[in-house]
């Protein structure tokens, strides 16, 4: 036996039959908006194609802006609109790098 359980069976039964009270505390984790300001920002500088860029960056800022007045619903709705955009931006800037060096490698040969 433990050594609690001895106990219990050596004393018994805890005196006083009164009702056992006790607190429960619910914390609230806050939800974590990823608002993507550096990667609309690194597409407003380097695959800024049809300012996708830079309009992802402005709803980045919006929902960094939702954030910080305790909207996570609007800040969500920001954040994945900015994803998006962040997403076109790129696939859009990378297949024009890769067209501008297939360009240029089929010029020189």
């Amino acid at each position: 036996m433990i050594k609690e359980e001895h106990e219990v069976a050596i004393m018994g039964a805890p005196q006083g039959s009164g009702p056992v009270m006790s607190t429960v505390v619910s914390i609230q984790a806050e939800t974590e908006v990823p608002d993507h300001v550096v990667w609309s920002l690194f597409n407003s500088i380097y695959f800024n194609v049809c300012c996708l860029g830079l309009v992802a960056f402005s709803y980045s800022m919006k929902s960094r802006d939702r954030k910080r007045v305790q909207d996570m619903v609007g800040a969500q709705e920001y954040a994945s609109t900015a994803k998006k955009l962040n997403i076109a931006a790129l696939v859009l800037g990378l297949i024009l790098v890769i067209i501008l060096i297939v360009i240029k490698a089929t010029t020189l040969v």
